[in-house]
């Protein structure tokens, strides 16, 4: 697809203005919206690798969140719009990690759990490892989903995989992670049970594990 690398390097090069009208644009052609998300993942991607490289600082990154949540809320409307008829199909904990405070991809994810009929409970950004275990406790959840954008919290999720060994819950759990840098290695070193690469693939996990 066209648009691809073009709004990934956009949202890189924090180019508001082009962003916005790649978005537009898409929508205009009737892309689907999981397609644009999924270039707007690679383009912040490409922020987080420059931010570890100290190419980009706080600044940027908080820049470019604001540039993607801008983005997001001209395409969530068509994805709260697929919401299935059937509700309550299962609880789903959802947090970014200690020392992330990135919630853009992870509210993608609560939308498209929501509106699929997942009951979410979302636990907001910077959770520490004990929350996501006392949650799990109190709500009996089956599914705990991790989010990250940085790469320096991967320790952080290998803390809260950690924290459900400690805890005697490891078996009780399906942990999924996701997040721009993660990947198949990363859900290695964590422990997690699945990475998803994108909010599609977690919304596939999720009902993948329910329905065990």
């Amino acid at each position: 697809m066209s648009n691809v690398s073009s709004l990934a390097q956009a949202l890189a090069e924090l180019n508001e203005n082009l962003v916005y009208d790649l978005v537009n644009d898409g929508l205009n052609k009737n892309i689907p919206p999981i397609k644009i998300i999924a270039e707007l993942n690679e383009g912040m991607a490409m922020i987080g690798e420059l931010f570890s490289r100290n190419e980009y600082f706080i600044s940027e990154l908080m820049f470019s969140g604001e540039i993607m949540k801008n983005a997001i809320e001209k395409i969530e409307p068509l994805l709260a719009n697929s919401k299935s008829e059937q509700d309550g199909i299962g609880k789903i904990i959802i947090g970014t990690v200690k020392g992330d405070i990135h919630d853009i991809g992870k509210n993608i994810v609560v939308t498209m759990l929501k509106g699929t009929g997942f009951q979410v409970i979302d636990l907001g950004v910077d959770v520490p490892a004990e929350f996501f275990v006392e949650k799990a406790i109190e709500t009996q959840a089956k599914v705990v989903a991790l989010s990250a954008l940085l790469s320096n919290v991967f320790p952080e999720m290998k803390r809260v995989v950690d924290a459900f060994t400690e805890a005697g819950l490891r078996d009780k759990v399906q942990i999924i992670i996701g997040g721009a840098p993660c990947n198949e290695d990363v859900k290695v070193f964590t422990g997690a049970d699945f990475y998803a690469k994108d909010a599609g693939e977690g919304v596939k996990v999720c009902k993948e594990i329910i329905a065990m």
